[in-house]
Formats: structure tokens, sequence, C-alpha cells
């Protein structure tokens, strides 16, 4: 069997505001953006991974949720507690500079983990905890 990652589903709050972290700041381009009742689903990834994608969905659309677990999610995600994702470079001072150049919260300089990993990390307009790591 071979299994391989598709997308992976991010919460959004502003799509203008998304789109331009996603494609203008990280360099990811957009491969899709869905309207619906006023909401955007908008598929972003990186240019030479086509088959990897990031799903930037509106959270009040999710089916089944109560007003209050809405509000509560809200809350989440402006706390960065709700989603995060980890991307790779091979450079992530280089990465980290560009980033940090394009107005996002930075959370944490380029550090070298006691784990082995050098990283650092912003928040996306939403609140998301975005965290890059070097490979290679």
């Amino acid at each position: 069997m071979n299994i391989t990652i598709h997308s992976v589903m991010i919460p959004h709050t502003d799509p203008e505001a998304s789109v331009a972290f996603y494609r203008d700041t990280l360099g990811f381009e957009v491969r899709n953006d869905v309207g619906y009742g006023g909401m955007h689903w908008i598929t972003v990834g990186p240019p030479d991974q086509p088959d990897t994608s990031i799903v930037l969905y509106p959270p009040e659309a999710t089916p089944g949720l109560t007003d209050e677990e809405r509000r509560t999610v809200a809350e989440m995600i402006a706390k960065g507690t709700y989603a995060s994702i980890n991307l790779a470079t091979q450079d992530v001072d280089g990465t980290f500079e560009r980033v940090q150049a394009g107005d996002a919260e930075v959370v944490q300089e380029p550090t070298d983990q006691p784990y082995g990993v050098r990283d650092c990390a912003f928040r996306d307009p939403a609140g998301n905890l975005v965290r890059i790591q070097q490979v290679g």
C-alpha cells in the first residue's frame, strides 16, 4: 500500500490576508479558490510539489458546530492553539528573514533545538502556528 499526503486543512479567518501570507510571503501558489455563501476555501501549495496542498477553510462552515463551539474554535484559532503546520526549508535563516519582512507575527526566531532541529515559528493571519524547520 502506498499512501501519500494530498492535503491538510488549516482554518482561515480572512481570505485576502491568508492569500497574501501563503502566496506572497511564503511563495506558495494559489491552486483553487472556491467561494460559497460569502465564504472561501483556498487551496495553496509549493510550486514544486503539485500533489501536496494546504486547504485554507472557513471554520464557520464546519457542519454540526454549535454557536458555543464556533466561539471556542475562533478563540483557539486566535490564540494559535487550534491548528498548526510544520514546513521545511533548506535555509531556515534566509526563510525567516523573508517571512519576517512580510510582516508576519514572529513566535520564535531561528533556534537550534535540543532535539536536533533548527527551526523558527510564525503565526499566519488567522493565528495558526506555522513552524519552519531546516532540512537537508
